[in-house]
This record gives structure tokens, sequence and C-alpha cells, in this order.
């Protein structure tokens, strides 16, 4: 879906900024990227600077000028931090994915960004239907180039609707303890306090709702209940010595 969203640069001055560019892409499920006359390319920087996305950049199209980089496309949309004296609609990053990632199958989208120093100049900006704004804190609006394709590359690949599971970590491979193996924890519990002196009966009632709280937090498996049981065995032995 999302490779026909088009990432144009324009005007890019280092290599470096393709690349980390071409990365920002890949990150999100894209491909898609247009150069318009970039001061160097190809370069090693620009290699580099992709950390693996260099199926990105290898399929990357170079072009003389914007209006050629945009002809086939039928929406697009310019990057501009700055305000413009005449009245332009605009969207935010945001509201770009939602108003066109579903219409994406149908027509091709251009996401077009400017210089690092100047950006987008008014006669190119002419080309363009929309401003493509990332709301960012008023005095200090300028965002690095691949930060900025980062941000709307995010936010198309959120609206989209792609996901990939996470494989990190082991939640999910034990089941949840019982409640009433959390009835026998909590027992448990609390008789190595009171055998460790820990727990006063004037208190016992209100440490043990508190506990309680912390643990029911925690969604405790059967794994790590039986590490936390195996613990309190030990204090009692510990503490029997």
């Amino acid at each position: 879906m999302l490779s026909n969203f088009k990432v144009v640069l324009v005007e890019t001055s280092h290599p470096g900024n393709i690349g980390a560019v071409a990365r920002a892409m890949k990150n999100m499920g894209m491909n898609q990227l247009r150069l318009v006359t970039p001061k160097y390319f190809p370069h090693a920087d620009a290699t580099a600077r992709a950390s693996g996305a260099d199926d990105v950049l290898k399929i990357a199209s170079i072009h003389d000028s914007l209006s050629e980089a945009i002809a086939d496309c039928q929406i697009v949309l310019g990057a501009s931090a700055r305000d413009r004296t005449i009245s332009w609609p605009s969207v935010t990053a945001r509201e770009c994915a939602e108003k066109w990632v579903d219409v994406a199958g149908g027509a091709n989208i251009a996401l077009v960004f400017g210089r690092e120093n100047s950006g987008l100049k008014n006669h190119e900006l002419d080309l363009c239907q929309y401003l493509l704004r990332i709301p960012c804190n008023a005095e200090y609006s300028s965002l690095n180039l691949a930060a900025a394709v980062q941000v709307v590359c995010y936010e198309l690949f959120v609206a989209s609707g792609r996901q990939y599971a996470s494989s990190i970590g082991d939640r999910g491979e034990e089941s949840l303890a019982t409640a009433e193996q959390m009835e026998g924890f909590y027992l448990h519990l609390q008789q190595t306090m009171a055998d460790i002196g820990f727990l006063q009966p004037e208190r016992s009632k209100s440490i043990m709702r508190r506990l309680r709280r912390v643990f029911n937090r925690a969604w405790l498996d059967t794994k790590e209940l039986d590490i936390l049981r195996g613990i309190l065995r030990f204090s009692q032995n510990h503490n029997l010595k």
C-alpha cells in the first residue's frame, strides 16, 4: 500500500542525509525515493548512513526538476516549517496519513522535502496542493531532514494498520497465574513476613492489601510466581537456621 507514496528530496546538499532518509523510509516499510538534483549522489556517505537500506538507495530515481519528479503523482504535499505570506491549504503529518493512506492504492502521492538549510522555494510550493506540517515547538521548529521524513513515514505506517509482532522477551509463553495460585502465594508471603519478624499483627491487613495491589498490577505468570515462592521458601529456611 505505501509504495504509492513517493518521498521526494529537492537539492539535498549532504549525501549522508539521503542515506539517513533511506533508512527512515525502510524502517516504516517504504522504498520509493526520488531525488531532485542532489549535490552528491551516489556517495559513500549515503551508503554508510543508510545502514542496510542500500536497496532503497539502489532504486532511487534522480530527476532534473521537481516537475519531472512528481509528473505521475495525483496528490503533492510540500513539507514546510515556515509560514507563508499567501494562505495555503495545510495538513499535519497525522492528518495526511489519515486522509490519504486508504486511497494510496489508486493514486501516487508525493511527499516533497526541501533543502536542509532553506526548505522549499515558493515556486516549488506552487507545484504542491498542500503544505505538509509537523507540529513541534514553535520556538524551535527546524527539523533535521531525516527526522522530518521519519515522522511522516511513521504516521503513514501507523495509519496503514501494519504491525509487526515483537519478538523481545518471553511474555505469553507461560500461562498467567490463576486466582487460586495467587491466593496461595499471598498466604505464603504473609506467613514468611511473620516468620522473619517483618509483619506486625496490627498492620498485617493494611500491608497485605497494598502488596496485593502491587502484585495484581504485575499480572504474574506461573513461572514468575514459582520464582517468588522459591525466594519465600529460601527466606523461611534461612530464618529457621
